[in-house]
């Protein structure tokens, strides 16, 4: 059994390693300005829970392998009642941390699972909801932020575990779903579709970690 990750995500690619699971990669390619446009009036979590399955349905024609489930995510941002997606320039970045600082938006990630079952595919989507405490960096501290990039091409302009990680005060809901994929979503919708987390896990898994210190 293997995990097909439909993302070209860094972030979430780190998490299931870090969990035990080395996916296959493909990226789908999926337009998502006219997935968002074919859907009337979408609420927050209908949005990334469509553009989640888009993905991971762009990406099954795709799979040659005898036993494989493909897992497609979408997130974005809940913030001041407006979905945020990815800022794509400084400018607008600028903006929206200037919203932010020292406020709490709600990372909403969307997930779809699909496993092809002969001439059929079983099915399983859901919305992991998680709220984010932004903390107040400096202006030299944003200015640096955003010339590294980094905040341009993520969801509502921040990350966890990278560089965004010292601007964010907290979270209450799941970190990893902030990241990009919620490994507790995850693993209840892989069973939806009969796949039990276990079978997923590389051989290295189990090994002791280095001790701490």
């Amino acid at each position: 059994m293997r995990l097909v990750l439909a993302s070209a995500s860094p972030a979430r690619l780190s998490v299931l390693r870090a969990a035990g699971v080395e996916p296959v990669v493909l990226v789908s390619g999926v337009d998502e300005d006219a997935v968002a446009a074919a859907l009337t009036d979408p609420g927050p979590e209908e949005l990334v829970a469509a553009l989640a399955e888009a993905k991971a349905r762009a990406v099954l024609s795709r799979v040659d392998l005898p036993d494989a489930v493909v897992v497609g995510c979408d997130s974005m941002l809940l913030f001041d009642g407006a979905v945020v997606g990815k800022p794509g320039t400084a400018e607008v970045a600028r903006k929206r941390w200037a919203a932010m600082a020292g406020g709490t938006g709600v990372l909403l990630t969307g997930h779809a699972v699909l496993r092809p079952d002969g001439s059929a595919v079983r099915g399983a989507s859901g919305t992991e909801r998680t709220t984010v405490r932004f903390g107040q960096p400096t202006e030299a501290e944003l200015e640096a932020y955003l010339a590294s990039g980094e905040p341009l091409a993520v969801a509502g302009g921040f990350t966890l575990d990278l560089l965004g990680g010292w601007f964010v005060d907290g979270v209450d809901g799941v970190p990893s779903s902030v990241i990009g994929i919620s490994l507790p979503l995850t693993r209840r919708l892989l069973a939806e579709v009969g796949v039990s987390v276990v079978d997923l896990w590389g051989p290295a898994t189990g090994t002791s970690p280095a001790p701490a210190g």
